[in-house]
Protein backbone atom coordinates (compact mmCIF):
# COMPACT_ATOMS: atom_id res chain seq x y z
CA UNK A 1 0.00 0.00 0.00
CA UNK A 2 1.37 3.45 -0.90
CA UNK A 3 0.53 5.02 2.07
CA UNK A 4 2.42 2.79 3.74
CA UNK A 5 5.53 3.68 2.65
CA UNK A 6 5.44 6.72 5.13
CA UNK A 7 5.09 5.51 8.02
CA UNK A 8 9.10 6.14 8.68
CA UNK A 9 8.82 9.75 7.65
CA UNK A 10 7.76 12.19 10.59
CA UNK A 11 4.20 12.80 10.90
CA UNK A 12 2.96 16.20 9.76
CA UNK A 13 0.28 18.72 10.87
CA UNK A 14 -1.93 20.09 8.59
CA UNK A 15 -1.13 23.90 9.14
CA UNK A 16 -1.46 27.55 7.86
CA UNK A 17 2.18 27.12 6.16
CA UNK A 18 1.11 24.04 4.68
CA UNK A 19 -2.35 24.94 3.57
CA UNK A 20 -0.74 28.39 2.12
CA UNK A 21 2.00 26.33 0.31
CA UNK A 22 -0.49 23.86 -1.26
CA UNK A 23 -3.03 26.95 -2.39
CA UNK A 24 0.17 28.75 -4.07
CA UNK A 25 1.75 25.89 -5.92
CA UNK A 26 -2.01 24.70 -7.27
CA UNK A 27 -3.15 28.52 -7.86
CA UNK A 28 -2.62 30.27 -11.33
CA UNK A 29 0.99 30.83 -12.20
CA UNK A 30 0.10 33.58 -15.08
CA UNK A 31 0.73 37.42 -14.21
CA UNK A 32 -2.72 37.39 -12.01
CA UNK A 33 -1.45 34.27 -10.17
CA UNK A 34 1.76 35.98 -9.42
CA UNK A 35 0.09 39.34 -7.72
CA UNK A 36 -2.64 37.05 -5.54
CA UNK A 37 0.32 35.20 -4.34
CA UNK A 38 2.18 38.58 -3.39
CA UNK A 39 -1.18 40.02 -2.27
CA UNK A 40 -2.56 36.78 -0.64
CA UNK A 41 -4.90 33.75 -1.71
CA UNK A 42 -8.16 34.06 0.73
CA UNK A 43 -8.97 30.41 1.43
CA UNK A 44 -12.19 31.32 1.56
CA UNK A 45 -12.09 31.61 -2.54
CA UNK A 46 -10.25 28.37 -3.12
CA UNK A 47 -13.04 25.50 -4.99
CA UNK A 48 -9.51 23.25 -5.17
CA UNK A 49 -7.14 21.64 -2.65
CA UNK A 50 -4.78 18.87 -3.35
CA UNK A 51 -3.21 17.58 -0.14
CA UNK A 52 -1.97 13.87 -1.53
CA UNK A 53 1.47 12.35 -0.32
CA UNK A 54 2.09 14.56 2.15
CA UNK A 55 2.21 12.19 5.54
CA UNK A 56 -1.19 13.81 7.53
CA UNK A 57 -1.62 12.33 10.44
CA UNK A 58 -5.15 14.27 11.24
CA UNK A 59 -7.49 16.34 9.07
CA UNK A 60 -7.22 19.74 10.61
CA UNK A 61 -7.79 23.91 9.80
CA UNK A 62 -9.95 23.94 6.90
CA UNK A 63 -12.68 25.40 8.70
CA UNK A 64 -11.85 28.68 6.28
CA UNK A 65 -12.32 26.38 2.80
CA UNK A 66 -15.88 27.12 3.39
CA UNK A 67 -16.35 27.16 -0.97
CA UNK A 68 -13.96 23.78 -1.53
CA UNK A 69 -15.99 22.35 -4.32
CA UNK A 70 -12.98 19.42 -4.38
CA UNK A 71 -10.55 17.98 -1.80
CA UNK A 72 -7.79 15.67 -2.49
CA UNK A 73 -6.38 13.74 0.42
CA UNK A 74 -5.60 10.18 -0.78
CA UNK A 75 -1.96 8.68 0.10
CA UNK A 76 -1.43 10.30 3.67
CA UNK A 77 -1.49 8.42 7.13
CA UNK A 78 -5.36 9.57 8.32
CA UNK A 79 -6.61 7.91 10.88
CA UNK A 80 -10.25 9.49 11.44
CA UNK A 81 -12.29 12.07 9.14
CA UNK A 82 -12.75 15.10 10.76
CA UNK A 83 -12.17 18.69 10.43
CA UNK A 84 -15.25 18.73 7.61
CA UNK A 85 -17.49 20.21 9.09
CA UNK A 86 -17.22 23.92 7.14
CA UNK A 87 -16.96 22.04 3.61
CA UNK A 88 -20.91 22.39 3.51
CA UNK A 89 -19.87 22.61 -0.77
CA UNK A 90 -17.49 19.77 -1.06
CA UNK A 91 -18.77 18.10 -4.50
CA UNK A 92 -15.44 15.54 -4.83
CA UNK A 93 -13.47 13.85 -2.03
CA UNK A 94 -10.97 11.53 -2.34
CA UNK A 95 -9.40 9.85 1.76
CA UNK A 96 -8.47 6.56 -0.65
CA UNK A 97 -5.06 5.05 0.85
CA UNK A 98 -5.08 5.89 4.31
CA UNK A 99 -5.69 4.30 7.45
CA UNK A 100 -9.19 5.04 8.11
CA UNK A 101 -11.21 2.30 10.03
CA UNK A 102 -14.57 3.84 10.53
CA UNK A 103 -17.20 6.02 8.18
CA UNK A 104 -17.46 9.28 10.07
CA UNK A 105 -17.64 12.55 10.29
CA UNK A 106 -19.49 13.49 7.22
CA UNK A 107 -22.83 15.02 8.54
CA UNK A 108 -22.65 18.10 7.30
CA UNK A 109 -21.15 17.51 3.62
CA UNK A 110 -24.93 17.55 2.42
CA UNK A 111 -23.65 18.55 -1.47
CA UNK A 112 -21.18 15.71 -1.93
CA UNK A 113 -21.16 13.64 -5.37
CA UNK A 114 -18.21 11.61 -5.34
CA UNK A 115 -16.59 9.86 -2.06
CA UNK A 116 -13.10 7.99 -2.41
CA UNK A 117 -12.64 5.66 0.40
CA UNK A 118 -10.47 3.05 -1.25
CA UNK A 119 -7.98 1.44 0.60
CA UNK A 120 -8.80 1.74 3.80
CA UNK A 121 -9.06 -0.35 7.00
CA UNK A 122 -13.17 0.54 7.10
CA UNK A 123 -15.70 -2.95 8.45
CA UNK A 124 -18.88 -1.34 7.92
CA UNK A 125 -20.43 0.69 5.94
CA UNK A 126 -22.84 3.62 7.91
CA UNK A 127 -22.95 7.31 8.87
CA UNK A 128 -23.26 8.66 4.89
CA UNK A 129 -27.05 9.33 5.67
CA UNK A 130 -26.45 13.18 5.04
CA UNK A 131 -24.90 12.30 1.66
CA UNK A 132 -28.32 12.73 -0.24
CA UNK A 133 -26.59 13.26 -3.47
CA UNK A 134 -24.25 10.59 -3.88
CA UNK A 135 -23.50 9.11 -7.24
CA UNK A 136 -20.21 7.29 -7.00
CA UNK A 137 -18.46 5.50 -3.98
CA UNK A 138 -15.84 3.96 -3.36
CA UNK A 139 -15.01 1.52 -1.03
CA UNK A 140 -12.77 -1.00 -2.79
CA UNK A 141 -9.68 -2.84 -0.62
CA UNK A 142 -11.58 -2.45 2.66
CA UNK A 143 -12.50 -5.04 5.49
CA UNK A 144 -16.18 -5.33 4.53
CA UNK A 145 -17.22 -8.59 4.96
CA UNK A 146 -20.95 -9.12 5.53
CA UNK A 147 -23.47 -8.49 2.74
CA UNK A 148 -25.91 -7.13 4.82
CA UNK A 149 -23.91 -3.58 4.04
CA UNK A 150 -25.28 -3.55 0.86
CA UNK A 151 -28.85 -2.57 2.07
CA UNK A 152 -27.97 0.38 3.51
CA UNK A 153 -26.99 2.10 0.54
CA UNK A 154 -30.67 1.82 -0.69
CA UNK A 155 -31.30 4.88 0.38
CA UNK A 156 -29.11 6.94 -1.96
CA UNK A 157 -31.46 7.05 -4.86
CA UNK A 158 -28.76 8.99 -6.59
CA UNK A 159 -25.98 6.46 -6.64
CA UNK A 160 -24.41 5.25 -10.14
CA UNK A 161 -21.26 4.00 -9.58
CA UNK A 162 -19.70 1.87 -6.96
CA UNK A 163 -16.45 0.04 -6.09
CA UNK A 164 -16.23 -2.82 -3.64
CA UNK A 165 -13.61 -5.06 -4.78
CA UNK A 166 -10.64 -6.46 -3.08
CA UNK A 167 -12.99 -6.44 0.14
CA UNK A 168 -14.19 -10.02 1.66
CA UNK A 169 -17.23 -9.81 0.57
CA UNK A 170 -16.37 -9.67 -2.87
CA UNK A 171 -15.40 -13.37 -2.48
CA UNK A 172 -18.66 -14.59 -1.91
CA UNK A 173 -20.33 -16.47 -4.69
CA UNK A 174 -23.53 -14.46 -4.94
CA UNK A 175 -21.53 -11.15 -4.14
CA UNK A 176 -22.72 -9.62 -7.93
CA UNK A 177 -26.39 -10.78 -8.09
CA UNK A 178 -26.89 -9.70 -4.78
CA UNK A 179 -25.89 -5.92 -5.55
CA UNK A 180 -27.27 -5.88 -8.81
CA UNK A 181 -30.87 -7.26 -7.11
CA UNK A 182 -30.59 -4.96 -4.37
CA UNK A 183 -29.42 -1.97 -5.79
CA UNK A 184 -31.23 -1.57 -9.12
CA UNK A 185 -30.48 1.79 -9.95
CA UNK A 186 -26.81 0.89 -10.26
CA UNK A 187 -25.01 1.31 -13.17
CA UNK A 188 -21.20 0.50 -12.51
CA UNK A 189 -20.22 -2.07 -10.50
CA UNK A 190 -16.19 -2.28 -9.71
CA UNK A 191 -15.77 -0.12 -12.54
CA UNK A 192 -17.87 -2.51 -15.11
CA UNK A 193 -21.13 -1.45 -16.65
CA UNK A 194 -23.36 -3.81 -15.41
CA UNK A 195 -25.73 -6.07 -17.97
CA UNK A 196 -29.53 -5.42 -17.96
CA UNK A 197 -30.47 -8.96 -18.76
CA UNK A 198 -27.94 -10.08 -15.42
CA UNK A 199 -29.69 -7.18 -13.29
CA UNK A 200 -33.01 -8.65 -14.38
CA UNK A 201 -31.98 -12.55 -13.52
CA UNK A 202 -30.53 -11.21 -9.96
CA UNK A 203 -33.58 -9.30 -9.29
CA UNK A 204 -35.86 -12.87 -10.40
CA UNK A 205 -33.51 -15.12 -8.03
CA UNK A 206 -33.49 -12.26 -4.96
CA UNK A 207 -37.57 -11.77 -5.41
CA UNK A 208 -39.40 -13.05 -2.64
CA UNK A 209 -36.25 -11.30 -0.48
CA UNK A 210 -36.53 -8.03 -2.23
CA UNK A 211 -40.73 -7.87 -1.70
CA UNK A 212 -40.19 -8.51 2.04
CA UNK A 213 -37.51 -5.90 1.96
CA UNK A 214 -39.99 -3.19 -0.03
CA UNK A 215 -42.47 -4.35 1.87
CA UNK A 216 -40.80 -3.67 5.46
CA UNK A 217 -39.45 -0.10 3.41
CA UNK A 218 -42.64 0.96 3.16
CA UNK A 219 -43.65 -0.02 6.59
CA UNK A 220 -41.00 2.25 8.01
CA UNK A 221 -41.54 5.25 5.52
CA UNK A 222 -45.10 5.26 6.65
CA UNK A 223 -44.77 5.66 10.10
CA UNK A 224 -42.51 7.51 9.82
CA UNK A 225 -44.36 9.94 8.12
CA UNK A 226 -47.12 8.98 10.95
CA UNK A 227 -44.83 10.13 14.06
CA UNK A 228 -43.90 13.10 12.14
CA UNK A 229 -47.68 14.16 11.29
CA UNK A 230 -47.87 13.60 14.97
CA UNK A 231 -44.71 15.74 16.02
CA UNK A 232 -46.70 18.10 14.19
CA UNK A 233 -49.89 18.29 15.85
CA UNK A 234 -47.56 17.78 19.16
CA UNK A 235 -45.71 21.14 18.15
CA UNK A 236 -49.02 23.18 17.32
CA UNK A 237 -50.62 22.19 20.51
CA UNK A 238 -47.71 22.97 22.68
CA UNK A 239 -47.74 26.45 20.32
CA UNK A 240 -51.25 26.90 21.21
CA UNK A 241 -50.68 26.34 24.97
CA UNK A 242 -47.87 28.56 25.23
CA UNK A 243 -50.52 31.13 24.37
CA UNK A 244 -52.30 30.57 27.90
CA UNK A 245 -51.20 30.46 30.74
CA UNK A 246 -48.20 27.33 31.38
CA UNK A 247 -50.49 26.46 34.62
CA UNK A 248 -53.57 25.22 32.35
CA UNK A 249 -50.90 21.98 30.66
CA UNK A 250 -52.65 19.18 33.37
CA UNK A 251 -50.55 16.82 34.79
CA UNK A 252 -53.17 14.63 32.83
CA UNK A 253 -52.15 16.01 29.38
CA UNK A 254 -48.47 15.77 29.78
CA UNK A 255 -49.16 11.80 31.12
CA UNK A 256 -51.16 11.78 27.71
CA UNK A 257 -48.19 13.14 25.26
CA UNK A 258 -45.64 11.07 27.60
CA UNK A 259 -47.47 7.71 27.05
CA UNK A 260 -47.95 8.47 23.49
CA UNK A 261 -43.87 8.69 23.31
CA UNK A 262 -43.64 5.24 25.25
CA UNK A 263 -45.87 4.07 22.57
CA UNK A 264 -43.68 5.27 19.65
CA UNK A 265 -40.87 4.47 21.27
CA UNK A 266 -42.06 0.35 21.75
CA UNK A 267 -42.78 0.22 18.68
CA UNK A 268 -39.33 1.54 17.09
CA UNK A 269 -37.46 -1.05 19.40
CA UNK A 270 -39.69 -4.19 18.25
CA UNK A 271 -39.64 -3.44 14.75
CA UNK A 272 -35.20 -2.86 15.16
CA UNK A 273 -35.96 -6.17 16.62
CA UNK A 274 -37.97 -7.33 13.49
CA UNK A 275 -35.40 -6.26 11.27
CA UNK A 276 -32.56 -7.52 13.18
CA UNK A 277 -34.38 -11.24 13.13
CA UNK A 278 -34.73 -10.57 9.35
CA UNK A 279 -31.26 -9.94 8.55
CA UNK A 280 -30.22 -12.96 11.09
CA UNK A 281 -32.88 -15.45 9.27
CA UNK A 282 -32.19 -14.13 5.61
CA UNK A 283 -28.07 -14.82 6.42
CA UNK A 284 -28.81 -18.51 7.86
CA UNK A 285 -31.47 -19.28 4.88
CA UNK A 286 -29.02 -18.26 2.68
CA UNK A 287 -26.23 -20.45 4.11
CA UNK A 288 -28.58 -23.12 4.35
CA UNK A 289 -29.24 -22.88 0.69
CA UNK A 290 -25.90 -22.67 -0.22
CA UNK A 291 -25.39 -25.97 1.83
CA UNK A 292 -28.34 -27.68 0.58
CA UNK A 293 -27.23 -26.86 -2.68
CA UNK A 294 -23.99 -28.39 -2.33
CA UNK A 295 -25.34 -31.36 -0.31
CA UNK A 296 -27.68 -32.06 -3.74
CA UNK A 297 -24.63 -31.56 -5.83
CA UNK A 298 -22.81 -34.27 -3.78
CA UNK A 299 -25.87 -36.83 -4.48
CA UNK A 300 -25.80 -36.30 -7.97
CA UNK A 301 -22.28 -36.85 -8.62
CA UNK A 302 -23.12 -40.16 -6.58
CA UNK A 303 -26.01 -41.28 -9.11
CA UNK A 304 -23.92 -40.16 -11.95
CA UNK A 305 -21.18 -42.37 -10.56
CA UNK A 306 -23.05 -45.30 -9.49
CA UNK A 307 -24.75 -44.85 -13.50
CA UNK A 308 -21.66 -45.31 -14.92
CA UNK A 309 -20.78 -48.21 -12.79
CA UNK A 310 -24.18 -49.40 -13.89
CA UNK A 311 -22.86 -48.88 -17.71
CA UNK A 312 -20.07 -50.64 -17.10
CA UNK A 313 -21.69 -53.64 -15.71
CA UNK A 314 -23.77 -53.69 -18.72
CA UNK A 315 -21.51 -53.26 -20.86
CA UNK A 316 -19.28 -56.29 -19.35
CA UNK A 317 -22.78 -58.41 -19.32
CA UNK A 318 -23.51 -57.96 -23.29
CA UNK A 319 -19.95 -58.71 -24.15
CA UNK A 320 -20.51 -61.72 -22.14
CA UNK A 321 -24.09 -62.59 -23.30
CA UNK A 322 -22.63 -61.91 -26.96
CA UNK A 323 -19.54 -63.99 -26.64
CA UNK A 324 -22.22 -66.75 -25.29
CA UNK A 325 -24.93 -66.46 -27.87
CA UNK A 326 -22.18 -66.53 -30.69
CA UNK A 327 -20.49 -70.03 -29.20
CA UNK A 328 -24.37 -70.85 -28.67
CA UNK A 329 -25.32 -70.52 -32.44
CA UNK A 330 -21.92 -72.52 -33.53
CA UNK A 331 -22.87 -75.22 -31.25
CA UNK A 332 -26.91 -75.73 -32.39
CA UNK A 333 -25.03 -75.38 -36.10
CA UNK A 334 -23.00 -77.91 -35.58
CA UNK A 335 -25.41 -80.35 -34.00
CA UNK A 336 -23.50 -80.24 -30.71
CA UNK A 337 -25.87 -78.59 -28.59
CA UNK A 338 -27.78 -80.98 -25.69
CA UNK A 339 -29.65 -78.58 -24.16
CA UNK A 340 -33.32 -77.88 -25.16
CA UNK A 341 -33.70 -74.61 -26.01
CA UNK A 342 -37.44 -72.87 -25.95
CA UNK A 343 -38.90 -72.14 -29.30
CA UNK A 344 -38.99 -68.56 -29.02
CA UNK A 345 -35.36 -68.60 -27.85
CA UNK A 346 -34.36 -71.14 -30.86
CA UNK A 347 -35.67 -68.84 -33.46
CA UNK A 348 -32.71 -66.19 -32.65
CA UNK A 349 -30.47 -68.69 -33.77
CA UNK A 350 -30.59 -68.46 -37.38
CA UNK A 351 -27.75 -66.66 -38.54
CA UNK A 352 -25.22 -64.61 -36.92
CA UNK A 353 -26.24 -61.45 -37.66
CA UNK A 354 -29.83 -61.51 -36.02
CA UNK A 355 -28.47 -63.15 -33.02
CA UNK A 356 -25.65 -60.06 -32.84
CA UNK A 357 -29.09 -57.37 -33.55
CA UNK A 358 -31.13 -58.79 -31.00
CA UNK A 359 -28.12 -59.04 -28.28
CA UNK A 360 -27.23 -55.60 -29.23
CA UNK A 361 -31.17 -54.16 -29.08
CA UNK A 362 -31.22 -55.35 -25.05
CA UNK A 363 -27.82 -53.67 -24.65
CA UNK A 364 -29.42 -50.59 -25.63
CA UNK A 365 -32.52 -50.98 -23.83
CA UNK A 366 -30.88 -51.86 -20.60
CA UNK A 367 -28.72 -48.33 -21.65
CA UNK A 368 -31.62 -46.72 -22.00
CA UNK A 369 -33.15 -47.79 -18.52
CA UNK A 370 -30.22 -46.88 -17.19
CA UNK A 371 -30.46 -43.03 -18.61
CA UNK A 372 -34.14 -42.71 -17.93
CA UNK A 373 -33.54 -43.50 -14.29
CA UNK A 374 -30.42 -40.92 -13.65
CA UNK A 375 -32.32 -38.58 -15.32
CA UNK A 376 -35.32 -38.88 -12.88
CA UNK A 377 -33.24 -38.92 -9.95
CA UNK A 378 -31.30 -35.31 -10.65
CA UNK A 379 -34.45 -34.05 -11.73
CA UNK A 380 -36.39 -35.14 -9.02
CA UNK A 381 -33.49 -34.32 -6.21
CA UNK A 382 -33.17 -30.42 -8.19
CA UNK A 383 -36.73 -30.35 -7.74
CA UNK A 384 -37.05 -31.38 -4.77
CA UNK A 385 -33.83 -28.62 -3.47
CA UNK A 386 -35.59 -25.78 -5.62
CA UNK A 387 -39.27 -26.54 -4.09
CA UNK A 388 -37.80 -26.50 -0.06
CA UNK A 389 -35.67 -23.52 -0.69
CA UNK A 390 -38.37 -21.35 -2.18
CA UNK A 391 -40.82 -22.67 0.83
CA UNK A 392 -38.47 -21.46 3.59
CA UNK A 393 -38.14 -18.21 1.41
CA UNK A 394 -41.80 -17.89 1.30
CA UNK A 395 -42.41 -18.95 4.79
CA UNK A 396 -39.76 -16.34 5.98
CA UNK A 397 -41.48 -14.02 3.85
CA UNK A 398 -44.95 -14.66 5.42
CA UNK A 399 -43.67 -14.98 9.23
CA UNK A 400 -42.02 -11.69 8.62
CA UNK A 401 -45.66 -9.84 7.56
CA UNK A 402 -47.68 -11.74 10.10
CA UNK A 403 -45.33 -10.26 12.81
CA UNK A 404 -45.15 -6.88 11.53
CA UNK A 405 -48.97 -7.18 11.15
CA UNK A 406 -49.47 -7.83 14.92
CA UNK A 407 -46.88 -5.24 15.86
CA UNK A 408 -48.83 -2.83 13.99
CA UNK A 409 -52.28 -4.23 15.35
CA UNK A 410 -50.76 -4.12 18.50
CA UNK A 411 -49.59 -0.48 18.67
CA UNK A 412 -52.51 0.88 16.68
CA UNK A 413 -54.79 -0.74 19.44
CA UNK A 414 -52.25 1.08 22.24
CA UNK A 415 -52.69 4.08 20.73
CA UNK A 416 -56.34 3.86 20.41
CA UNK A 417 -56.75 3.13 23.82
CA UNK A 418 -54.81 6.27 24.74
CA UNK A 419 -56.99 8.24 22.58
CA UNK A 420 -60.19 7.43 24.12
CA UNK A 421 -59.02 7.64 27.76
CA UNK A 422 -60.96 10.26 29.81
CA UNK A 423 -58.93 12.62 32.37
CA UNK A 424 -60.38 11.23 34.81
CA UNK A 425 -59.85 7.73 33.70
CA UNK A 426 -56.40 8.82 34.26
CA UNK A 427 -56.50 10.52 37.17
CA UNK A 428 -58.09 7.24 38.65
Amino acid sequence: MMNRLYNSLEPRVMDDDMLKLAVGEQGPQEEAGQLAKQEGILFKDVLSLQLDFQNILRIDNLWQFENLRKLQLDNNIIERIEGLENLTHLVWLDLSFNNIEAIEGLDTLVNLEDLSLFNNRISKIDSLDALVKLQVLSLGNNQISNMMNIIYLRRFKDLRALGLSGNPMAETEDYRMFIWAYLPDLVYLDSRRIDEHMKEQAEIKHQYSIDELKHRENLIRTRLEDEQSWQKKLEDHKSLSAIRDESELTNVEMKIVEYSEDITELYNGLMTLEMQLVEQLEETINMFERNIIDLVGFFIENVQSLMAQCRDLETHHHEKLLEISINTLEKIVKGELDEDLPEDVRALFVDKDTIVNAVGASHDIHLLKIDNREDELVTRINSWCTHLVDKIHKDEIIRNRKRVKEINQYIDHMQNELDNLDSSDIID
